[in-house]
């Protein structure tokens, strides 16, 4: 069930999925309010999780993470026991920045980035070696159109 807000509510989202760092005051004086009212609605939804962590967002190329994977995995397994050891196999590994369970053809989807060809190979062959699965499609990312974690607001 989605949360309740109002406009005020979503110019501060608004102004923090642009920058976090800026300070209470930066972000009252942008959206025409003071710095009180402000933190109280950050407070408040921060308590209800509409807010659930604040983070810094890093160039993955400049750091050396130039190869990115869009990896499609098939299973024949479904059972509560192969998800379980599945997840834990994703949660272990930092290369897996998204994983989603899918509905369709495709069973899941990860996006996965990596240094190079290379290194995926090594992520997948210890994937595939702590679980069975049936079909892997690699799909090597040739260029970032648009990537954002912004919502809609």
């Amino acid at each position: 069930m989605a949360a309740q807000i109002d406009e005020m509510d979503r110019k501060i989202l608004a102004s923090l999925q642009r920058d976090a760092s800026r300070s209470l005051d930066e972000i009252a004086t942008e959206i025409g309010s003071s710095k009180t009212p402000v933190w109280n609605r950050i407070r408040k939804m921060k308590e209800a999780g509409i807010i659930t962590r604040q983070t810094v967002l890093l160039d993955a190329e400049a750091l050396g993470f130039e190869a990115c994977f869009f990896v499609l995995i098939r299973t024949s397994e479904h059972d509560a026991g192969w998800q379980a050891r599945f997840l834990a196999a994703l949660t272990a590994r930092p290369e897996v920045q998204e994983a989603h369970r899918l509905a369709g053809d495709i069973d899941y989807i990860l996006k996965v980035r990596v240094k190079n060809a290379r290194a995926y190979d090594t992520f997948y062959q210890a994937l595939i070696s702590e679980v069975k699965v049936h079909t892997v499609t690699a799909l090597l990312s040739m260029e970032e159109i648009k990537s954002t974690p912004n919502l809609p607001l």
